[in-house]
């Protein structure tokens, strides 16, 4: 099994005449290595920022029922499936997610070796749709499918883009040896059994395509020692983790990834790892715009992400939750901490 965990990825061609490029290709090239936090010295350091078995289902209004729980929108479809929220508000957050991971990855939306004119595409827990209308605009030759267990996903979309509302963990109605991708991205604390659904991912491969999972490891880390034992992020993952462990989903699963992926039958793995700040402590401007990034979408998803593992998972009550909240939004506002998340790319390919 190939890593590029703990190397320096392949040389890149280096545009020096942009500086927005150039600045690109090195938050790339130390989200793979190490980040360089930025110093008082730097014009650009910021401190207040932070402080601040079925059939597919077509988009039908039987599926556009939506179920409300402790003031936060939720999918009927299936429901339960899914324990965060599918209303305008989580939609944001999403693209936002979307934004910053593509950023932190050199503007690249997929790393498997595709080729220029692959004809069937994948998406499995689509969300928005945003990253199905990225690659369809990529890749005019390919037929590209979002799935989703809601109905968010915008109506004017490339010709080539397609979205269905079903269980990605439900038997697939596609053919078998049919994609050239299938793609999932931060869906660890969705699945119930990646495993199967790597398997049946495996069934509806084409020989020689490829599957790619992007996951993170929902364990923040520090290189510096500005991490304390307590910090306050870590205390509410290890609550939400508790919540869904209980539920089904196993947010820990990240690490056991490229093990199910070749337990599947899969073959030239590859587990890349990015690493994504959690605000804007590092000096590089693009992982600058990552890390804020990523501290808005928690600070304005705290109750997204908590609500449904903690009431639904641990038996809190809303109330104690949001008590809870409002102890990490205040611990969150140390920008002194220099923290990130590790984010898995792996992927590996179906036998000729």
């Amino acid at each position: 099994m190939a890593t590029a965990s703990s190397s320096t990825p392949q040389a890149r061609s280096r545009d020096t005449s942009d500086p927005h490029a150039l600045d690109i290709q090195d938050a790339a090239q130390q989200a793979e290595t190490a980040i360089e936090p930025a110093t008082d010295g730097d014009s650009s350091y910021e401190t207040d920022s932070v402080a601040g078995g079925s059939e597919m289902t077509s988009l039908s209004s039987s599926v556009r029922d939506y179920t409300f729980e402790n003031g936060r929108r939720y999918h009927r479809f299936r429901e339960g499936a899914y324990n965060f929220p599918n209303d305008d508000a989580e939609q944001d957050r999403e693209d936002m997610k979307h934004a910053l991971v593509v950023a932190a990855c050199g503007d690249k939306l997929a790393f498997a070796p595709i080729g220029n004119k692959p004809q069937r595409i994948i998406d499995l827990g689509t969300g928005t749709g945003i990253w199905c209308i990225e690659v369809g605009d990529q890749y005019p030759s390919a037929q590209v499918v979002g799935i989703d267990l809601s109905p968010i996903q915008p109506v004017w979309v490339p010709p080539n883009v397609q979205f269905l509302v079903d269980d990605a963990e439900s038997p697939w109605t596609f053919p078998n040896d049919y994609f050239d991708l299938v793609h999932c991205r931060h869906m660890v604390q969705a699945f119930k059994d990646y495993s199967k659904a790597l398997s049946t991912a495996y069934k509806h491969i084409k020989p020689g395509g490829w599957v790619e999972l992007q996951e993170l490891i929902y364990a923040p880390k520090c290189d510096d020692g500005t991490m304390p034992d307590d910090y306050v992020l870590k205390i509410f993952l290890d609550n939400v983790k508790e919540g869904l462990t209980r539920l089904g989903p196993d947010m820990y699963a990240t690490a056991k990834l490229p093990g199910k992926v070749k337990d599947a039958g899969f073959v030239n793995i590859t587990d890349r790892v990015v690493k994504l700040p959690v605000g804007p402590w590092a000096k590089n401007k693009t992982l600058k715009k990552v890390g804020l990034y990523l501290y808005a979408g928690i600070m304005d998803g705290l109750q997204a992400i908590a609500m449904g593992p903690m009431t639904r998972g641990l038996g809190k009550t809303p109330v104690e939750v949001e008590l809870f909240l409002k102890e990490v939004r205040e611990g969150m506002k140390d920008s002194k901490v220099h923290s990130y998340f590790d984010m898995h790319i792996i992927y590996g390919q179906k036998p000729e």
